[in-house]
């Protein structure tokens, strides 16, 4: 898989990303998705605007890839959504 560098951006990029947070009984939990605009998104989901699963925790991002397409992004995210090992070793960096 190639992504490209962090600091160059164009209006067609999308980026999927895994963010993780700690639940109260102490589960690391993860959740993936895919946006034009991480750094908002990453916003919404923290002010509990995101979507209803990441309501009322504080995620992280854990993980970003840069896509070209927003065909892509969706394939990829479907990927990573089914990708419990990854998500499960990503998860591992979070603290309780």
């Amino acid at each position: 898989m190639k992504t490209a560098p962090a600091g160059t951006s164009s209006a067609s990029d999308c980026f999927v990303y895994v963010l993780g947070t700690v639940g109260k009984d102490g589960r690391r939990l993860t959740y993936v998705g895919w946006t034009n605009d991480l750094a908002r998104r990453l916003a919404r989901h923290n002010a509990g605007t995101g979507a209803r699963t990441t309501r009322g925790r504080i995620w992280v991002l854990l993980h970003e890839e840069r896509c070209a397409s927003r065909r892509h992004a969706m394939s990829r995210e479907w990927h990573l959504k089914r990708d419990r090992a990854f998500r499960k070793k990503l998860s591992g960096t979070l603290k309780t």
